[in-house]
């Protein structure tokens, strides 16, 4: 995925089994490792770069990717055009702005059926958290750096089930898109929302990122359970 990813578990009852945790942790891996194989766009033959080529019909593909295309239909349609999967300059199509975050939170949904554990995935950054079976979800400190004193912690808070995701330019330069506009956003700062999931979190911190104020309007009026933080 172009993005380092770690996996963080705590054992919150005495009978949590070493085995369980290493084989749920080994699925989360598989599983990450599958998304890469069929949506990079650094891997010639992934199925993503098939499909844009034309070597692969989309009846053919992997079922995941119609799951991601609708997704990316619901998330231009809840940010207000804000965020899109249609950039030119990449076959017409580029979903791999929603597939990080739909895809630690589906890998992480392995550790869910861990009984006793609580556990986080921290994945470039963006991070989602929970708890096994029966047990209580711990808190996990969060600090958001601030982009324009690299190192510095402008804010922290705790996150012990959902996720949270941040967008901006201090890490990887110019690489958001303004869809209205199809140019590149040209600023500093950054934006961090949280909320239930990962995946609407890193969509709705791109799309504040775009447009902050109209981002805001959004995500009220679409996912108020989500909170942000901008800088």
């Amino acid at each position: 995925m172009g993005l380092p990813v770690s996996v963080h578990v705590r054992g919150e009852l005495p009978a949590v089994q070493a085995t369980e945790v290493e084989e749920a942790v080994g699925q989360v891996w598989s599983f990450l490792h599958k998304v890469d194989e069929l949506f990079s766009t650094w891997r010639p033959d992934s199925e993503l770069m098939r499909l844009r080529r034309g070597e692969l019909d989309g009846a053919d593909a992997h079922p995941w990717h119609e799951e991601v295309a609708q997704l990316c239909a619901q998330a231009q349609q809840r940010t207000g055009g804000l965020f899109t999967a249609a950039y030119p300059g990449s076959g017409g199509y580029d979903p791999t702005g929603l597939v990080k975050g739909w895809a630690v939170e589906k890998a992480a949904a392995h550790l869910a059926n861990v009984p006793g554990i609580s556990w986080c995935v921290n994945a470039g950054g963006d991070i989602v958290a929970g708890a096994g079976r029966g047990a209580r979800p711990t808190s996990w400190r969060v600090g958001i750096e601030d982009p324009r004193s690299p190192g510095t912690v402008a804010a922290s808070l705790d996150l012990a089930i959902g996720g949270l995701a941040t967008s901006g330019t201090a890490a990887r330069g110019l690489h958001i898109g303004d869809p209205r506009t199809g140019g590149a956003v040209d600023r500093a700062g950054s934006v961090t929302v949280w909320g239930p999931g990962l995946l609407w979190a890193d969509v709705w911190a791109t799309a504040l990122f775009v447009d902050p104020v109209a981002g805001r309007e959004a995500l009220a009026a679409h996912d108020p359970a989500y909170r942000s933080f901008v800088l």
